[in-house]
């Protein structure tokens, strides 16, 4: 690949005067751009660019291919594995999609919608809402993450269950792609048999393939029968035989399946105002579940047999079902609330792994032994969405002792989880990415002949390596 180039004030001019004053940030202005959720790798960039528009956008990964100079994708910076920011290498620049916030059309005839890249989730699902629909994709930084952040880590959240990832309610993307060119992918169509899915291989890229402009959304039914149940469990083991059992009462009505530590609910009922456990004592495990039904599908009353009989044969030792809609959103509360109680206690080393549900009790067993032969002191939080097998497992300081004390432990740890997941046939990234945090990873545990392809794949796209350079392949 050409080597890249730090950006001239002459291209910078030409920049400010293509995007106008709204459209270039530097110095003070762009700090907010170089950083991610954690702080854990402030990013460098010689500006950062905010077109308005697809055009816009094409013309400035146009000029970046033809000067060399690296683009870091940005959208709503809530990413966990460092990919929107580059700390390291020449100065490139940054383009954010936040100007790119329109909601373009919204067909419930087609049960679709087109929106911009900088849309926020949020203010997705309420245009869907006001609409009629449901966008169903659902995650704890929804309030500021944007949709080609959403589509570039290919996120999955809390309803993947019943609906899928990302990839899977997406049904066309627009996209720049390295060169400048533009691809105009937006079809509101379910069969498209034409050719390599180029919006699967975006979806999930992290930018390193293109700049994901507009996508065309997938929409449903809004449920009229909700109801959540928290339910406590023996073990992990237990949970999953309960989620057999609910799954085979209420089919695919059941939305989300949420697997609980007494740890993590601890965690936020003392650093987050607010949260209650629906349960006393809190239980060691627990989970919490959701189904939705349409109007007279007695959704609520299936559940709740289906739980009767969970209890009879021991598979649930306590429990509470939502009796409003106020309710069901306060045991949400609670799981969504886990965390940011997390970032308040301040973890060793977190980790998004994904399991055979199979696997998922024999690993919640084998883990904790492994782990405190290096540190013998932990408190283990794993919570997760049971239902698709995602776990994330995160690792906390002793009570009086700071995360900085293990600081010579964290690689050790993290390989421990990591090894452990791959020999049980997981993933060490289940919905976050690769980003720059993971690129070692990817290599120790990912197959060689997917490796190459991925290579290939992304000299032929990005021959001058200008899209965010250092993230996914290093």
């Amino acid at each position: 690949m050409t080597d890249l180039r730090a950006p001239t004030p002459a291209f910078l001019d030409g920049l400010r005067d293509l995007l106008g004053p709204a459209g270039l940030r530097e110095g003070g202005e762009a700090a907010p751009y170089l950083r991610d959720q954690r702080d854990l790798a402030p990013g460098r960039a010689a500006a950062v660019l905010r077109p308005g528009t697809v055009e816009e956008a094409a013309e400035i990964v146009r000029r970046c291919a033809e000067a060399r100079v690296a683009i870091v994708p940005h959208a709503g910076g809530t990413g966990l594995v460092g990919g929107g920011q580059r700390p390291e290498g020449i100065e490139g620049v940054v383009v954010s999609v936040d100007r790119l916030n329109r909601v373009r059309e919204v067909n419930p005839d087609d049960d679709v919608m087109i929106v911009e890249a900088g849309v926020i989730l949020a203010d997705a699902q309420a245009a869907a809402e006001a609409a009629g629909r449901l966008f169903p994709l659902s995650i704890a930084s929804e309030g500021s993450a944007r949709i080609g952040g959403v589509l570039g880590t290919n996120a999955g959240g809390l309803n993947v269950l019943r609906y899928g990832m990302a990839r899977d309610l997406c049904l066309g993307v627009e996209a720049v792609l390295p060169d400048g060119s533009v691809l105009r992918s937006l079809k509101r169509l379910r069969k498209d048999n034409t050719g390599y899915d180029l919006r699967g291989l975006l979806i999930g890229s992290e930018g390193t393939l293109g700049l994901v402009t507009a996508a065309c959304l997938r929409l449903f039914p809004r449920p009229a029968e909700m109801q959540a149940a928290f339910v406590a469990v023996p073990s992990p083991d237990a949970a999953l035989a309960l989620l057999h059992r609910i799954r085979g009462a209420v089919g695919e009505q059941l939305t989300a399946f949420e697997l609980l530590s007494g740890v993590g609910i601890g965690f936020a009922l003392e650093h987050v105002p607010g949260t209650r456990c629906p349960v006393d004592p809190v239980p060691e495990w627990s989970v919490l579940m959701e189904v939705g039904g349409g109007e007279g599908s007695g959704v609520a009353d299936t559940l709740e047999g289906a739980l009767a009989q969970a209890f009879e044969d021991g598979l649930a030792t306590d429990g509470a079902l939502s009796q409003s809609d106020q309710q069901r959103a306060e045991f949400w509360r609670l799981r969504e609330s886990i965390p940011e109680g997390n970032r308040k206690v301040g973890s060793v080393a977190s980790h998004d792994i994904s399991l055979p549900l199979s696997r998922v009790a024999r690993f919640c067993e084998e883990a904790p032994a492994k782990l405190r032969e290096v540190a013998p002191d932990l408190r283990i939080n794993p919570f997760g969405h049971l239902g698709d097998g995602n776990l994330h497992y995160n690792l906390f300081p002793a009570v009086g002792r700071t995360r900085d004390e293990y600081a010579q432990a964290k690689g050790a740890l993290t390989r421990i989880v990591h090894d452990l997941a791959d020999a049980h046939g997981g993933s060490i990234s289940a919905e976050h990415g690769i980003g720059r945090f993971k690129t070692d990873d990817l290599v120790r545990y990912g197959d060689p002949a997917k490796l190459a392809a991925m290579r290939a794949i992304k000299a032929a796209l990005d021959p001058h390596g200008i899209m965010n350079p250092g993230a996914v392949l290093g």
